[in-house]
């Protein structure tokens, strides 16, 4: 039975390398006009150096050298195109989604790990799922889960004062960032608790699973497998089989990932479980439920159950968003508050001047919780919130992948690879072409954001909005950033990230000042950016722990 299956595996792998070789060639003389730096290597080209962990530094310096379109090496050095133009962005997310769409590793990857989901789906599906799930996260909904949001953020508030009180000199706010966002998905999102967050707690085995998928999953020893191999692969044989074929195979990395696939999945069948129980047993067991029944799933259920036959979602469908909704949500939630705790402990400036908005709030709602439309208009924390997910938005890019021949169109013009002394306005792509989409690139042109784009500069927010920002008709969703993506592909629940954001950061900056620690701080690029230090260990996966170590000081509340 082995040998048959190593058989099997190098047929395929000997049929796609023949078509590589083949594709590298049709592609190559298309995209000859585009600029872009020489491949660093034959055989992986710039794969290596663009998903390496240290790699932000080699794409800001591929963006400073060839602008916001511009090409470079896969593998067997076939061309690839890295996108920041807000016009191609928009052709790419909004006119032309069709013709862009999410590479085939990234579909068949999302569905073996999350099952159908919003991530996994693409055309009809996708639509389906989407025109039944994003309602649930309307501004209503959120008004409704503030509460519950609010009180997960106290039980974080007081765990970390009793670390602070008891004289510890620095607070590893990556741990706290990670737990508190997946407890706000769990009880806000599912009406679910998966972290007590009290201290010395034991991480909850779905915790550790989703803080390290990303960043596993992205490793650059499995980048390129995940990227030419899985799809083919994917198509071999039954489940059971391709599971057999995973457990045989004597490799830790691809493990380790099979195994945090196997606790999120019990995971998620036990949330569903649980909520629909809830809902057959009617408005009193429903009532009793973590945030009373208020929480996203049983709102999805409820209204699941009402849509037509055509509508309904499945229950496959529906366990994959629990696993889909809390990756997405829990590692963009908490490393943009360790992003922003950490800038604001760099800017005592704009960490006092924050305080001072949000003691002002309190003392307008008589020492109350803020409502949810004051909470969201602050205008001194909106733009903390955004100037930080503009600079640093967690995930950084995408990839797409073109279906059919297209032209796209460019809001700066480039200069052709070819002749110097040509400016292009367009240039053609070819089907099969990989593109990356550089979220946080397109936050940092300087042609739309202006001179002053690579800082962080929360005041810019106070200001009218640039011209040159409102006629790049950048595409996104949220505050013309990418962050959020835009068009077809946005993200659904982006006013459920705001209110998490807000809430927490909120909470924290009101009741501790921030200083830097004694530690070096080193975000890694993990599929999402993350927080860690110099000397930090090295956890079972190989990989540095997460750490954001931080001066925090208690303010004492006034009398």
């Amino acid at each position: 039975m082995r040998s048959l299956s190593l058989q099997v595996l190098t047929a395929f792998v000997a049929g796609w390398v023949l078509y590589r070789v083949y594709l590298r060639y049709a592609q190559n003389a298309a995209l000859a006009v585009v600029p872009g730096p020489k491949s660093k290597s034959w055989l992986i080209g710039d794969l290596k150096a663009m998903f390496a962990t240290n790699g932000w530094e080699y794409h800001k310096q591929l963006m400073r050298n060839y602008g916001a379109v511009f090409k470079f090496s896969g593998l067997f050095k076939a061309p690839h195109l890295y996108v920041y133009d807000p016009k191609a962005l928009s052709q790419i997310l909004s006119k032309e989604q069709g013709v862009y769409e999410k590479t085939e590793d990234f579909l068949v990857m999302n569905g073996l790990i999350f099952g159908n989901s919003l991530p996994a789906s693409h055309g009809d599906e996708h639509r389906k799922q989407k025109k039944m799930i994003g309602p649930v996260f309307s501004p209503a909904h959120m008004r409704e889960i503030l509460p519950t949001c609010f009180k997960v953020a106290y039980t974080l508030r007081d765990s970390i004062k009793q670390q602070v009180l008891r004289g510890d000199s620095e607070v590893d706010l990556a741990a706290w960032n990670s737990r508190v966002a997946l407890e706000l998905i769990g009880q806000g999102a599912f009406g679910y608790s998966l972290d007590t967050l009290l201290e010395g707690a034991p991480e909850h085995p779905f915790t550790t699973s989703i803080k390290n998928l990303a960043r596993s999953a992205t490793d650059p020893l499995l980048v390129l497998p995940r990227m030419y191999l899985l799809p083919p692969l994917s198509k071999i044989g039954s489940p059971r089989f391709r599971r057999f074929l995973v457990d045989i195979v004597p490799w830790p990395k691809l493990h380790a990932i099979r195994d945090m696939v196997d606790v999120m999945d019990s995971t998620a069948k036990e949330i569903l479980g649980q909520a629909q129980k809830s809902l057959e047993a009617g408005d009193e067991v429903l009532k009793a439920r973590i945030g009373s029944g208020k929480d996203i799933l049983s709102i999805l259920l409820r209204t699941n159950m009402l849509a037509s036959e055509e509508e309904k979602l499945p229950q496959g469908d529906l366990l994959g968003q629990i696993g889909s909704i809390t990756f997405a949500g829990m590692d963009t939630t908490s490393n943009g508050l360790s992003r922003a705790l950490h800038l604001l402990s760099e800017y005592p400036d704009v960490q006092a001047k924050l305080r001072a908005e949000l003691q002002e709030a309190r003392k307008q709602s008589n020492g109350d919780d803020p409502e949810f439309e004051t909470l969201m208009s602050l205008p001194y924390l909106d733009a903390v919130c955004k100037e930080t997910l503009r600079l640093y938005a967690p995930v950084p890019f995408l990839l797409r992948r073109v279906c059919t021949d297209m032209v796209m169109p460019l809001h700066t013009p480039i200069q052709s690879a070819l002749d110097p002394k040509q400016e292009l306005n367009e240039i053609f792509v070819p089907t099969g072409t990989t593109i990356i989409m550089s979220l946080i690139g397109c936050n940092r042109n300087k042609d739309v954001w202006g001179e002053d784009a690579e800082e962080w500069k929360p005041e810019r927010w106070l200001e009218p909005t640039k011209e040159s920002v409102v006629e790049a008709k950048v595409p996104g969703v949220y505050s013309h950033l990418m962050t959020f993506l835009g068009g077809g592909r946005a993200c659904v629940g982006v006013k459920f990230a705001q209110l998490q954001m807000k809430v927490v950061l909120s909470t924290l900056v009101e009741n501790f000042t921030f200083a830097p620690g004694s530690k070096e701080i080193i975000w890694q690029l993990n599929g999402v950016i993350q927080p860690t230090a110099k000397d930090a260990g090295i956890t079972s996966t190989g990989h540095r722990q997460l750490q954001l170590p931080l001066k925090l000081s208690y303010i004492e509340a006034e009398d």
